[in-house]
């Protein structure tokens, strides 16, 4: 999820990682957004609810309990 923006750069947290991804191609990313990453890039956005089957996904494919999204901003 974006916790912050900077130009056309962000820090996202990924499971509780946080990292600076670059914005450049997905420019209307906003704070609280679901981006999807690869390679230090924002390449779209996914809205809460397939964020959260997305995550769910991964912890199966991981062989452990779905992963929690993170919780959403009011």
């Amino acid at each position: 999820m974006v916790e912050r923006l900077d130009g056309d750069q962000a820090l996202v947290d990924l499971a509780g990682v946080r990292k600076p991804v670059s914005l450049a191609l997905v420019p209307d990313a906003a704070v609280g957004d679901y981006v999807i990453v690869h390679v230090g890039h924002a390449i779209g956005r996914l809205d809460a609810a397939e964020a959260e089957r997305t995550l769910a996904l991964f912890g199966e494919l991981a062989g452990g309990e779905p992963a929690a999204a993170p919780a959403i901003p009011a």
